[in-house]
This record gives C-alpha cells, structure tokens and sequence, in this order.
C-alpha cells in the first residue's frame, strides 16, 4: 500500500459585500494584497502567503458569498496594524467571520 499523499491549501477565496473594508481588515494583519483582474472577470485582491498558498477577495455577488466561515492565521504581530501582543486573538472581519490570529 502505498503513503497517502500530503494534502494543503492552496487557495482560500473570500467573497464579501465589503471588499475594500475587508482588505483593509486582511491587510492590518500583514496580507500583501495585489489589484488582480482575470479576462472579464471582476477586479479582485490577491496576497500570497509564505507557504504559496493564495488567499484572495473577491466582490460578492447574490450567488457567490461567503457567509459563516471560521479562519486562523498565524502572524509577526510586529507587522500588523496596530502591532498585536504575542498569544492568542479572537477577531472580527467586516463581514462578520470570526478570525482567529496567533500573534508571535
């Protein structure tokens, strides 16, 4: 029998009515974030992460939203805006989703 292969994240896409606040809230935390627009689709935000995953915004629409949804990020609480304390913090996104960020 052979090993399962390894699995990771690659793409995390947010979907929110309140793009521009939820990069500036993504942002605070450390995310680089690039204007990014594929063909006709809609302009969007990217930041790719230090392991290569890509962590994008997208402009919600009636069918695409992203409602409850639980995330944790790991951080340098030095880069964030303002900086956190070392430890453990439950926060909250323009859109209501819960983050929770381990500051080191």
């Amino acid at each position: 029998m052979s090993d399962p292969m390894p699995v990771g994240v690659t793409l995390l896409v947010l979907y929110s009515p309140r793009l521009e606040e939820c990069r500036r809230f993504y942002q605070s935390l450390g995310l680089d974030f690039t204007a990014e627009r594929h063909g006709h689709g809609p302009e969007h935000y990217a930041a790719v992460l230090p392991n290569g995953m890509v962590f994008e915004l997208y402009p919600a629409r009636p069918e695409r939203q992203t409602d409850a949804l639980r995330l944790g990020l790991a951080i340098d609480g030095n880069t964030a805006t303002p900086p956190l304390t070392p430890g453990h913090h439950t926060l909250t996104d323009p859109d209501g989703r819960t983050v929770e960020v381990h500051s080191t």
